[in-house]
């Protein structure tokens, strides 16, 4: 089974789910995202949020796919992005992390242990950024598919609740506890094969 990892951008944001490609539950305030949806342009705003953060702050979310079938996304960003985060009675996001906004795994896809590649791939992509951790607001009621993701599942993959709610707790990853030995060493093999292919450019010929 082959399965990557791509960074979301406008070219692969059709791989999303149809309801999640019109969704605006996070990258608009609540008044702006209703006013979107009357007016019927959720996924042009949605479009124009991605392209925003793409040109301002970088990557914000990962596509999976499995065997080339797209298999899930997860997105997220710095909360200042997020307007909907302040709607949260456990909110401010501390401002060392990024939120996880959400993520979805496609049913058949499920149980594979995707949901645990795409936090570890995020981690990854967000340590190299300077970053210390995720957060994520969880919802500790959850019965089915949402824009919130189940408190649960947030635990499970290895967050740990912050600022706990009977609804909406708040919970954080620590990017230092994602990464297994292996990936840091990796990581800085990564970091010094890098020093080192730069480096003869700097030498005068």
């Amino acid at each position: 089974m082959g399965r990557r990892l791509v960074p979301l951008t406008l070219d692969n944001l059709p791989d999303l789910p149809k309801r999640c490609r019109s969704c605006v539950f996070w990258e608009l305030d609540p008044v702006s995202g209703e006013a979107a949806i009357k007016a019927g342009t959720p996924e042009l705003e949605k479009e124009a949020w991605i392209s925003a953060v793409l040109l301002e702050w970088g990557s914000c979310g990962r596509v999976v796919y499995v065997d080339d079938v797209p298999a899930g996304f997860v997105l997220y960003a710095p909360p200042a992005y997020v307007p909907r985060s302040t709607a949260f009675p456990t909110s401010p996001v501390s401002p060392d992390a990024v939120q996880l906004m959400t993520a979805w795994i496609t049913p058949g896809y499920q149980g594979q242990g995707l949901g645990r590649v795409m936090v570890q791939t995020v981690a990854k992509d967000l340590l190299r950024r300077g970053f210390k951790a995720i957060e994520a607001f969880g919802d500790a009621r959850w019965k089915e598919p949402a824009c919130v993701l189940p408190a649960d599942h947030l635990l499970a993959v290895g967050f740990k609740t912050v600022r706990p709610h009977p609804v909406h707790p708040r919970l954080r990853l620590e990017l230092r506890t994602t990464l297994s030995w292996k990936e840091d060493v990796e990581l800085a093999l990564d970091r010094l094969l890098g020093a080192v292919q730069k480096e003869p450019a700097l030498r005068p010929l």
